[in-house]
Protein backbone atom coordinates (compact mmCIF):
# COMPACT_ATOMS: atom_id res chain seq x y z
CA UNK A 1 0.00 0.00 0.00
CA UNK A 2 1.39 3.15 -1.09
CA UNK A 3 0.09 5.90 0.78
CA UNK A 4 -1.43 8.45 -1.50
CA UNK A 5 -1.71 12.49 0.22
CA UNK A 6 -4.51 13.30 -1.73
CA UNK A 7 -6.91 11.16 -1.08
CA UNK A 8 -5.82 9.89 2.62
CA UNK A 9 -4.13 13.04 4.28
CA UNK A 10 -2.34 12.82 7.77
CA UNK A 11 -3.57 14.27 11.00
CA UNK A 12 -0.71 17.08 12.55
CA UNK A 13 -0.41 13.89 15.34
CA UNK A 14 0.18 11.41 12.94
CA UNK A 15 2.59 13.46 10.80
CA UNK A 16 4.72 14.19 14.20
CA UNK A 17 4.41 10.54 15.37
CA UNK A 18 5.72 9.56 12.15
CA UNK A 19 8.22 11.69 11.74
CA UNK A 20 9.57 11.73 14.97
CA UNK A 21 9.89 7.35 14.51
CA UNK A 22 12.18 8.28 11.47
CA UNK A 23 14.49 11.05 13.21
CA UNK A 24 15.06 8.32 16.38
CA UNK A 25 15.74 5.38 13.95
CA UNK A 26 18.77 7.29 12.70
CA UNK A 27 19.69 9.46 15.68
CA UNK A 28 19.35 7.43 18.35
CA UNK A 29 19.16 3.49 17.00
CA UNK A 30 20.44 2.09 20.14
CA UNK A 31 16.93 2.68 21.47
CA UNK A 32 15.33 1.71 18.63
CA UNK A 33 12.08 0.87 18.04
CA UNK A 34 10.48 3.09 20.62
CA UNK A 35 8.05 2.42 23.87
CA UNK A 36 4.98 4.53 23.76
CA UNK A 37 6.68 6.67 26.42
CA UNK A 38 9.85 7.48 24.21
CA UNK A 39 7.97 8.22 21.41
CA UNK A 40 5.75 10.75 23.24
CA UNK A 41 8.34 12.78 24.72
CA UNK A 42 9.96 12.57 21.13
CA UNK A 43 7.18 14.28 19.72
CA UNK A 44 6.42 16.76 22.64
CA UNK A 45 10.44 18.01 22.45
CA UNK A 46 10.90 21.42 22.43
CA UNK A 47 14.11 21.47 20.38
CA UNK A 48 14.08 20.69 16.35
CA UNK A 49 9.92 20.74 16.56
CA UNK A 50 7.67 23.32 14.29
CA UNK A 51 5.13 23.42 15.67
CA UNK A 52 5.29 22.92 19.45
CA UNK A 53 3.17 20.04 20.12
CA UNK A 54 1.59 19.17 23.82
CA UNK A 55 0.44 15.30 22.57
CA UNK A 56 -1.13 12.63 24.96
CA UNK A 57 -0.62 9.39 25.24
CA UNK A 58 -4.09 8.90 23.57
CA UNK A 59 -3.14 10.94 20.79
CA UNK A 60 0.00 9.10 20.37
CA UNK A 61 -2.22 5.85 20.92
CA UNK A 62 -4.61 6.57 18.37
CA UNK A 63 -2.12 8.07 15.91
CA UNK A 64 -0.27 4.81 15.61
CA UNK A 65 -3.24 2.86 15.39
CA UNK A 66 -4.01 4.84 12.17
CA UNK A 67 -0.56 4.70 10.83
CA UNK A 68 -0.64 0.81 11.75
CA UNK A 69 -3.86 0.55 9.17
CA UNK A 70 -1.66 2.48 6.95
CA UNK A 71 0.75 0.54 6.61
CA UNK A 72 3.70 3.25 7.95
CA UNK A 73 4.19 1.96 11.36
CA UNK A 74 4.53 -1.38 12.47
CA UNK A 75 4.60 -3.07 16.32
CA UNK A 76 7.78 -4.76 17.20
CA UNK A 77 7.22 -8.40 18.26
CA UNK A 78 8.41 -9.90 21.85
CA UNK A 79 9.16 -8.28 25.20
CA UNK A 80 7.25 -7.19 27.89
CA UNK A 81 6.52 -3.63 26.37
CA UNK A 82 4.95 -2.47 23.07
CA UNK A 83 7.58 -0.91 20.56
CA UNK A 84 7.00 1.00 17.67
CA UNK A 85 9.08 1.56 14.66
CA UNK A 86 8.26 3.31 11.03
CA UNK A 87 8.12 2.02 7.38
CA UNK A 88 7.99 5.21 6.09
CA UNK A 89 9.96 4.92 3.03
CA UNK A 90 8.05 1.24 1.65
CA UNK A 91 4.80 3.04 2.70
CA UNK A 92 5.02 6.11 0.98
CA UNK A 93 6.54 4.62 -2.07
CA UNK A 94 9.99 6.47 -1.89
CA UNK A 95 13.72 6.36 -2.04
CA UNK A 96 15.96 7.09 0.78
CA UNK A 97 16.76 10.53 -0.01
CA UNK A 98 13.00 11.68 -0.68
CA UNK A 99 12.19 9.66 3.09
CA UNK A 100 14.69 11.64 4.82
CA UNK A 101 13.44 15.16 3.27
CA UNK A 102 9.87 14.13 4.13
CA UNK A 103 10.60 13.56 7.72
CA UNK A 104 12.53 16.65 8.31
CA UNK A 105 9.49 18.70 6.62
CA UNK A 106 7.07 16.73 8.83
CA UNK A 107 8.78 17.69 12.00
CA UNK A 108 10.81 21.22 11.32
CA UNK A 109 8.40 23.23 8.71
CA UNK A 110 8.65 24.55 5.56
CA UNK A 111 12.42 24.90 4.89
CA UNK A 112 14.39 26.08 2.07
CA UNK A 113 16.77 23.62 0.13
CA UNK A 114 20.22 24.90 1.98
CA UNK A 115 18.27 24.74 4.99
CA UNK A 116 17.43 20.79 4.57
CA UNK A 117 20.66 20.05 3.69
CA UNK A 118 22.50 21.25 7.37
CA UNK A 119 19.40 19.84 8.91
CA UNK A 120 19.66 16.42 7.27
CA UNK A 121 23.10 16.28 8.34
CA UNK A 122 22.66 13.85 11.10
CA UNK A 123 20.01 11.90 8.84
CA UNK A 124 21.56 11.54 5.63
CA UNK A 125 24.67 13.51 3.99
CA UNK A 126 23.30 15.14 1.44
CA UNK A 127 26.23 16.31 -1.41
CA UNK A 128 24.84 19.86 -2.17
CA UNK A 129 22.40 21.33 -2.64
CA UNK A 130 21.37 20.60 -5.40
CA UNK A 131 21.28 17.26 -4.85
CA UNK A 132 18.54 18.21 -2.07
CA UNK A 133 16.35 20.36 -4.71
CA UNK A 134 16.88 16.95 -6.98
CA UNK A 135 14.52 14.80 -4.86
CA UNK A 136 12.44 17.55 -3.99
CA UNK A 137 11.11 18.17 -7.46
CA UNK A 138 10.96 14.60 -8.12
CA UNK A 139 8.58 14.71 -5.24
CA UNK A 140 6.68 17.66 -6.52
CA UNK A 141 6.45 16.37 -9.67
CA UNK A 142 5.35 12.76 -8.68
CA UNK A 143 2.51 10.91 -11.30
CA UNK A 144 -1.44 10.86 -10.07
CA UNK A 145 -0.71 7.19 -10.78
CA UNK A 146 2.23 6.90 -8.32
CA UNK A 147 -0.14 9.25 -5.81
CA UNK A 148 0.43 13.22 -6.88
CA UNK A 149 3.02 15.31 -5.38
CA UNK A 150 4.31 15.19 -1.73
CA UNK A 151 5.80 18.15 -1.77
CA UNK A 152 5.44 21.76 -2.90
CA UNK A 153 7.62 25.03 -3.67
CA UNK A 154 5.84 27.88 -1.56
CA UNK A 155 5.85 31.30 -2.37
CA UNK A 156 8.47 33.77 -1.86
CA UNK A 157 8.38 35.37 1.62
CA UNK A 158 8.55 39.08 1.72
CA UNK A 159 12.38 39.66 1.70
CA UNK A 160 13.24 36.01 1.74
CA UNK A 161 15.81 35.12 -0.85
CA UNK A 162 14.48 31.41 -1.38
CA UNK A 163 11.60 29.99 -1.47
CA UNK A 164 10.91 27.32 0.87
CA UNK A 165 9.41 23.78 0.24
CA UNK A 166 6.62 22.29 2.40
CA UNK A 167 5.43 18.55 2.52
CA UNK A 168 1.97 17.24 1.29
CA UNK A 169 1.12 14.39 3.59
CA UNK A 170 -1.51 16.54 5.67
CA UNK A 171 -2.85 18.33 2.64
CA UNK A 172 -2.13 21.82 1.17
CA UNK A 173 -0.26 23.66 3.94
CA UNK A 174 -2.83 27.03 4.51
CA UNK A 175 -0.07 29.38 3.76
CA UNK A 176 0.24 28.19 0.29
CA UNK A 177 -3.64 28.05 0.44
CA UNK A 178 -4.09 31.69 1.35
CA UNK A 179 -1.30 33.04 -0.69
CA UNK A 180 -3.22 34.81 -3.50
CA UNK A 181 -5.53 36.71 -0.83
CA UNK A 182 -1.94 37.03 1.08
CA UNK A 183 -0.22 38.59 -1.88
CA UNK A 184 -3.16 40.77 -2.42
CA UNK A 185 -3.36 42.08 1.05
CA UNK A 186 -0.02 42.87 1.06
CA UNK A 187 0.17 44.79 -2.16
CA UNK A 188 -3.13 46.61 -0.10
CA UNK A 189 -0.44 47.22 3.01
CA UNK A 190 2.42 48.55 0.97
CA UNK A 191 -0.41 51.17 -0.78
CA UNK A 192 -1.10 52.39 2.46
CA UNK A 193 2.52 52.48 3.86
CA UNK A 194 3.18 54.83 0.79
CA UNK A 195 0.43 57.01 1.08
CA UNK A 196 1.15 57.61 4.72
CA UNK A 197 4.73 58.43 3.76
CA UNK A 198 3.26 60.87 0.81
CA UNK A 199 0.83 62.73 3.13
CA UNK A 200 4.24 62.96 6.09
CA UNK A 201 6.72 64.52 3.38
CA UNK A 202 3.72 67.01 2.50
CA UNK A 203 3.25 68.29 5.49
CA UNK A 204 7.00 68.71 6.52
CA UNK A 205 6.97 70.79 2.78
CA UNK A 206 4.56 72.83 4.17
CA UNK A 207 5.82 73.19 7.70
CA UNK A 208 9.23 74.41 5.89
CA UNK A 209 7.29 77.06 3.69
CA UNK A 210 6.29 78.37 6.64
CA UNK A 211 9.12 78.45 8.35
CA UNK A 212 10.84 80.00 5.52
CA UNK A 213 8.24 82.62 5.35
CA UNK A 214 8.57 83.76 8.93
CA UNK A 215 11.97 83.95 8.19
CA UNK A 216 11.90 85.79 5.21
CA UNK A 217 9.68 88.79 7.07
CA UNK A 218 11.60 88.62 9.98
CA UNK A 219 14.52 89.42 7.45
CA UNK A 220 12.34 92.06 5.66
CA UNK A 221 12.92 89.93 2.49
CA UNK A 222 10.60 88.96 -0.32
CA UNK A 223 9.55 85.47 -0.87
CA UNK A 224 10.20 84.34 -4.15
CA UNK A 225 8.42 85.10 -6.77
CA UNK A 226 6.48 81.10 -7.69
CA UNK A 227 7.29 80.45 -11.50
Amino acid sequence: MTLTPATTPLSAAEARVLATLMEKARTVPDSYPLTLNTLLLGCNQKSSREPLMDLSEADIAAAIDSLKTAGLVRESSGGRTARFEHNAQRGIGVPEQSAVLLGLLMLRGPQTSAELRLTSERWYRFADVSSVEGFLEEMQDRSDDKGGPLVVRLARAPGAREQRWAHLLCGMPAAQASGTSSQNSGREDGDASTQARLDRLEAEVVELQTQVKHLLGELGLSPPRQP
